[in-house]
């Protein structure tokens, strides 16, 4: 019997030509669903081929908007910003995602399934944390229903945080770690944040989760970890959070990208990437790291090169 894929539910994603929303497409896909992606970079190559159709944002043109996602009952969010850059700011951000989602509602759209972070809080003095809180309750006072994943750092092939550091420590000869070291984090595979996300799109149970592995490590203890998982020599030293950041900036001019911010850093510090809850994700880093040791960063993963140019 042959499925007529024109009756096959629509799965819209933002940004499946990203990191975390190439992942849940890849899900859904090998799931048999039928997915559109609104992207910022709609000419982009596009790794799924003729899988998906592609429509760009239109965040200025909200009935445009709201034409693209119609005929959809999920949809998939991923979009945000990890810090401002040029015309784009947080505030912008938190702006186009109201839009997005009273489009949803004009739309039709019967579930929302947004991509958040851990500890996500509107009084938050972190831009960065405070923005994801604000989206968060204008989630649960929409009317739709939703599922809200608060992942903390991700972890996967092309990850940002885990396989630039891995970079570092393979071309540095000393990598500075702030402060004691002593702050936490739960890193999750980016694979069971996927899987997460698209269960949570087959449910109907308005819900809120973290997606967090089931290790927790100390800074240090992590940068130690992946030191030697890579046969990194680089000298390892603690410095102040100040002048890691600055050294950061620095660093970011060589490789033309911002490596680290000072919402990063006082975030995880204040230990904001780690959970009280029970893992959710399978994974744990410190085998995938093992299996992935020959290949996790040979290559640095710019942030500016894949949201912002």
């Amino acid at each position: 019997m042959t499925i007529d894929i024109e009756t096959q539910e629509l799965n819209v994603i933002t940004g499946a030509f990203g990191y975390t929303g190439k992942y849940i497409t890849r899900k859904l896909l090998s799931l048999g669903k039928r997915v559109k992606t609104i992207t910022g970079h709609p000419n982009r190559p596009n790794p799924f081929g003729n899988q998906i159709s592609i429509a760009p944002f239109h965040f200025d043109n909200p009935a445009e908007l709201i034409k693209n996602l119609q005929g959809a009952t999920t949809l998939y969010n991923t979009y945000w910003v990890r810090f401002p850059y040029g015309k784009i700011t947080y505030d912008k951000a938190v702006a186009h995602t109201k839009i997005l989602i009273n489009a949803a509602k004009e739309a039709g759209i019967r579930r929302l399934v947004h991509i958040s972070i851990t500890n996500a809080s509107e009084e938050s003095p972190f831009p960065y944390f405070r923005g994801k809180g604000i989206l968060e309750n204008v989630i649960i006072h929409s009317n739709l229903s939703y599922a809200i994943i608060r992942p903390t750092v991700i972890f996967g092939h092309e990850d940002i945080l885990i396989n630039n550091i891995a970079w570092f420590l393979r071309k540095l000869p000393v990598f500075a770690i702030p402060g004691e070291g002593d702050y936490r984090l739960q890193p999750v595979f980016v694979e069971d944040v996927a899987e997460i996300a698209v269960n949570a799109g087959q449910s109907n149970d308005n819900m809120e989760t973290d997606a967090v592995g089931p290790e927790i490590f100390r800074y240090e203890e992590l940068i130690r970890l992946i030191a030697g998982k890579v046969q990194s020599k680089a000298r390892i030293v603690h410095l102040r959070p100040g002048l890691a950041l600055f050294l950061s900036k620095f660093i970011g001019y060589m490789v033309n990208d911002m490596v680290l911010t000072r919402d990063e850093v006082e975030g995880l510090m204040e230990n904001l990437l780690v959970s009280t809850n029970q893992p959710t994700g399978k994974t744990r880093l410190s085998d995938w790291l093992s299996q992935n040791a020959s290949i996790v960063g040979t290559c640095y993963a710019s942030e500016l090169t894949r949201h912002y140019r």
